[in-house]
């Protein structure tokens, strides 16, 4: 499927502009980590506004201009440098910082207490916790303190912020260092890292280093969670050969039901997930059919084929599991054995706790493109 603008493209469009073969771009998902990339993944919720705002911005150039060449990118990363830039939190400019500072409560979940627990439990267990985040050390204080608490800190033994991801998976040393901080303020570069603590910028060469060291292990196993395929799930396994727990919401999609005993409940005792039921599970959209699975036109009267959507090909190709969120698993043991994506197990052996519906019915027969 593709769109040019807002408005759907045909089978027969897509063919004239995109030929018959798989688009290029498909094979890998690597040249995504590139900056000079000739396109971009907008693959999690927090980028997602900007592939409508691009769409709705090709359909006002149609409208006013009627051009077939397009030269606007520049101008939305111009805008997305300005709103997100490092300073801007400190600066209040933009429009994004300042409306989250000012009404946290309306943009930010807190976290559930079961995962607050499990993070608990981990560490006592001796496992070293991490939080690596791209954004600056300052609106990362800001989440961390109104979604964990004032005490966030004592959750993690190292804390990353302005990691700059893909970047931080794939830069040298010498390319990106990490950087000391004081009141955010990024400070001189560092050789190496030799104890726990937060640090601004850096490289995950470095910080395995200083795995093994805490650790006292030649090889420490780690497991990254992340919500993002371009930022987090495909560099840290491409890159680092970590393994990778993809928290991947449109898993919750199918699950929403109504338990019997609560439909006579008044609506406002009703839980976020009752009372009016989407009529499809909402990872179905009108536009762009099944996250995970679609149907490909037939061409030339040939029959409509069946076929795993790429977005789920990459799931099972580079996340170990894939989770609706870290509740699902935040009460299992901590020796809970999960069954990992693997080519000796079925494309939906990963997914915990159960496989997508879209994916369940004649899964054998199902063509993988």
């Amino acid at each position: 499927r593709a769109s040019h603008g807002t408005r759907s493209m045909t089978p027969e469009e897509i063919l004239e502009t995109y030929g018959r073969r798989e688009w290029k771009h498909f094979n890998t998902v690597s040249g995504m980590v590139s900056r000079s990339a000739k396109y971009y993944l907008y693959d999690n919720y927090f980028d997602l506004p900007g592939a409508l705002l691009c769409a709705r911005i090709v359909d006002s150039l149609d409208q006013h201009d009627g051009q077939k060449k397009y030269d606007f990118w520049k101008d939305v990363v111009a805008a997305i440098q300005h709103n997100y830039k490092i300073t801007a939190f400190k600066e209040d400019c933009g429009t994004y910082f300042p409306e989250v500072k000012n009404h946290p409560d309306k943009y930010l979940q807190r976290c559930p207490e079961s995962v607050k627990k499990w993070l608990k439990q981990l560490k006592s267990a001796g496992k070293i916790l991490l939080l690596i985040t791209s954004s600056h050390s300052d609106y990362c204080r800001l989440l961390c303190e109104h979604i964990i608490g004032n005490d966030f800190e004592e959750y993690f033994d190292v804390v990353i912020t302005n990691a700059l991801k893909p970047g931080f998976f794939s830069h040298t040393p010498n390319q990106r260092p990490f950087r000391t901080l004081e009141n955010d303020e990024e400070q001189e570069a560092l050789l190496s890292l030799d104890k726990p603590g937060w640090y601004s910028q850096g490289n995950s060469i470095q910080l395995y280093e200083l795995l093994k060291k805490m650790t006292g292990k030649l090889d420490p196993k780690v497991v990254y969670f992340g919500d993002s395929m371009h930022s987090d799930i495909f560099p840290a396994r491409h890159y680092s050969n970590w393994e990778t727990v993809f928290i991947l919401e449109e898993l919750l999609g199918d699950k929403v039901t109504v338990p019997a005993e609560t439909e006579s409940e008044p609506l406002e005792k009703k839980g976020k997930y009752e009372g009016d039921q989407p009529k499809a599970p909402y990872f179905i959209s009108k536009q762009w059919g099944s996250f995970f699975m679609d149907r490909l036109p037939g061409l030339e009267n040939a029959e409509e084929t069946l076929v795993h959507t790429w977005s789920c090909k990459c799931i099972s190709t580079y996340s170990t599991i894939a989770i609706p969120s870290l509740e699902a698993i935040a009460d299992l043991p901590l020796d809970y054995r999960f069954t990992r994506f693997s080519s000796n197990n079925s494309a939906t052996a990963g997914y915990y706790p159960s496989p997508p519906t879209a994916l369940l019915p004649n899964e054998e027969s199902v063509t993988m493109k």
